[in-house]
């Protein structure tokens, strides 16, 4: 008798669905067959059903949040059983015991996180008994059958559990110390909240933040243009000026001096260039660049597209969604042409049949051995499904794998990319650019928001044409700051965070690593970092919150905040995880440098300030519990300048007359003026003083100012710097 231990509920009935069996609370009893003469037992994890235990749990005294105490280093590591999922666990340690069972089979995610999962259920058991590793990527029945024909044995993948216990208590170690020392110096700052740093999260939050402070600094310059509509023997176009490639003027004046030049002068096609480009069909999906796909054309967040992927590959017709690769074995393309032919009897995509290319078998863009990982690409499985018959966001989703599917069988798209150069009274340049679509290729498939689909079809002109200038005008625009990554980009940032390096080695590493973090863990990183309030998403774009700015302020260019460090850690991890490296000597490391990382803070600390951050605003998030009713400081912040006696304070959305009760002195100050908090602080230097310190970025509209306020005539002014 043999018991299989699934990762998930879901997964565990599907891996029961070749076989008769029956449902029994919290597994399915397998009825024999010829694969399992004597049955067997299908039970699951719910997930992480073993978490590392706290800090108070090694020693009592990590129980306070103490400088005294960091850093927190248990001598070992020690797992517990979450008590929500306990009944499961008891479930899974009963079936391990019976003394019919004399086999395991582990058949957990085929990945890192789903190699601990199941190793760690175990292991919690007690119970030592052969193992055996099922090891497959989709959960079709044929794949399922011929998984449990071929198992591995479980020595095969003991490196991947190494790497990934390894990677887990390595996370701890530094996410609980960092955390706890930041949040421990910033509250002596004043600043009371938890602040929770990672490996992995800060570094990604830096990224964002960095962009952050790139749009604020940013300082718009107005330009000006000079557009031109020519007229060549019955052929219109429009062009711009343009001077040793610049087309952008300083002056208004000068632009409209160039545009009474040009009007109704002769005009001759001085040149015309074209360069034609080929667009090979997109790669298959892996899941970053399926969950950037999903968030440009549906704004789905990362977390969605991988809840979505992950319940169509619960139902068998996609295969496994964490795969970081996007190519696929021979074994996979033998099976494409049937894959296709059920594909093309539905409505929805039967114009796009015959395919110019009946298989891809021979095409190393796709089919590729030795570049698939532990999984090959996203792609339909045999068991295709009526898209017509999915929910909308299932439906949505599973399109565009089948399309990427399909595309790949279609020829690369070309385009002629024309530049038109048109000179004026034999002076003043002009330069117009448009593109013709030649050949259509994989674009009849696959509908792309392509900025450049905006582009102009220019007329066919020769060189030494005559015309005229029709008309000219000056367009006036100004400079733009750099825009805001949304969800989708934030994947792809992080997957190639390599590139924010000046160590070259490093930046190797980062790339052949993928980055910060894995298919698996960046959509939860991301999610993290919105419950955690260091990121807002608005509109599909990411905005760095106070609280994070100030988390990475605090952290400076140390080296918890830069991809540095993952780049050093995934070479070692994956080095662990191949067999060639020491966990041993891994954590060892880890845990000098946790030292350093809490006294880099306790350095820094001294010279830290945080005038220019909304830190009002933080500490708002920092009271919790149910029930708890949040009180104000009804310290004096002044006195009231409406009323004798009466004295300013804060009344949590604004600042308000503590005489009110007695004397109805209405007398009030925002506690927010365009999207900035005033602080306590500077409420008392204002009463004090008429004026605040200055404050930084305020938001007009578009437009980011620093000014000071100011208190006059019994009416709120901004001072500005000079004035």
């Amino acid at each position: 008798m043999k018991v299989i231990i699934a990762e998930k509920p879901d997964q565990g009935a599907t891996l029961a669905s070749p076989f008769k069996s029956r449902k029994q609370q919290g597994f399915i009893e397998v009825l024999p067959n010829d694969l399992f003469p004597e049955g067997a037992y299908i039970t699951w994890a719910i997930g992480h059903l073993c978490q590392l235990i706290s800090p108070e749990k090694y020693n009592p005294q990590w129980k306070k949040w103490s400088i005294d105490t960091l850093p927190i280093i248990p001598e070992k590591f020690q797992y517990e059983v979450e008590k929500t999922k306990y009944k499961q666990f008891n479930v899974v340690k009963t079936l391990l015991k019976k003394p019919e069972v004399k086999e395991i089979i582990h058949a957990g995610d085929a990945g890192r996180e789903g190699e601990l999962i199941v190793r760690n259920v175990i292991s919690m058991s007690g119970v030592k008994k052969p193992m055996k590793r099922l090891w497959i990527s989709s959960l079709t029945k044929k794949a399922i059958l011929e998984g449990f024909v071929q198992l591995l044995d479980e020595s095969d993948t003991k490196n991947v559990f190494y790497e990934a216990y390894t990677r887990a208590c390595a996370d701890w170690l530094v996410g609980m110390n960092a955390s706890r020392i930041y949040s421990i110096l910033l509250k002596q700052k004043g600043i009371s909240d938890v602040f929770s740093a990672g490996r992995v999260q800060t570094p990604t939050l830096a990224l964002i933040v960095k962009r952050e402070n790139e749009i604020a600094n940013f300082k718009s310059e107005p330009f000006w243009e000079v557009m031109a509509s020519f007229q060549m023997d019955g052929k219109t176009y429009e062009g711009k000026w343009n001077k040793e490639e610049e087309s952008r003027i300083q002056t208004k004046e000068m632009a409209e001096k160039i545009a009474s030049f040009c009007q109704g002068k002769k005009a001759k096609v001085d040149k015309v260039d074209k360069d034609r480009k080929e667009y090979q069909p997109p790669m298959l999906f892996n899941l970053s660049s399926l969950q950037a796909t999903a968030n440009k054309m549906y704004t789905f967040s990362p977390k969605k597209t991988l809840d979505v992927t992950q319940a169509l590959y619960q139902k068998g017709i996609v295969s496994y969604p964490r795969s970081d690769s996007a190519f696929v074995t021979p074994g996979e393309a033998e099976m494409f042409p049937d894959i296709l032919e059920k594909i093309s009897q539905f409505k929805e995509y039967e114009g796009l049949f015959p395919l110019p290319h009946p298989s891809i078998m021979n095409n190393k863009r796709y089919v590729n051995e030795k570049k698939v990982t532990d999984h090959y690409a996203i792609i339909p499985t045999e068991q295709v499904k009526d898209p017509a018959k999915l929910s909308g966001d299932e439906k949505k989703i599973y399109d565009l794998i089948i399309r990427r599917l399909i595309a790949a069988h279609y020829d690369k798209s070309i385009y002629d990319y024309t530049t038109i150069h048109t000179k004026v009274d034999d002076r003043a340049d002009f330069i117009s650019k448009g593109k013709q679509q030649i050949k259509e290729g994989w674009r009849k498939v696959i509908f792309q928001k392509d900025d450049a689909d905006n582009d102009v079809i220019l007329p066919i002109v020769e060189n030494g044409e005559i015309g005229n200038t029709e008309m000219a005008w000056v367009k006036e625009g100004k400079t733009q700051p750099p825009k805001r990554y949304t969800e989708g980009q934030l994947i792809t940032l992080m997957k190639t965070a390599g590139k924010h390096l000046n160590n070259d080695d490093l930046e190797k590493v980062l790339m052949k690593t993928e980055g910060l973090g894995t298919e698996a863990t960046r959509s939860g990183i991301i999610t993290m970092l919105k419950t955690r309030n260091y990121i807002e998403v608005k509109k599909n774009q990411v905005f760095a919150t106070d609280k994070g700015k100030v988390l990475i302020a605090a952290i400076g260019d140390k080296i918890l905040a830069s991809p540095e460090m993952t780049a050093k850690w995934e070479q070692r991890l994956s080095e662990i995880g191949d067999g060639k490296a020491s966990p041993n000597a891994f954590m060892e490391q880890v845990r000098k440098m946790t030292g350093k990382i809490i006294q880099d803070a306790v350095n820094q600390a001294e010279g830290w300030s945080f005038e220019q951050f909304d830190v009002d605003s933080i500490q708002a998030n920092s009271t919790r519990g149910k029930g708890r009713k949040k009180t104000f400081d009804s310290t004096p912040l002044g006195s009231c300048p409406k009323c004798d006696g009466g004295k300013i304070v804060d009344k949590g959305k604004f600042y308000g007359c503590s005489s009110y009760q007695k004397t109805k002195c209405d007398m009030t100050f925002s506690k927010k003026i365009l999207g900035k908090t005033i602080s306590q602080a500077n409420m008392k230097k204002l009463l004090k003083d008429g004026e605040t310190n200055l404050i930084k970025g305020f938001k007009k509209g578009e437009k980011n100012f620093n000014a000071k306020l100011e208190w006059k005539n019994n009416k709120m002014n901004f001072l500005f710097e000079g004035s």
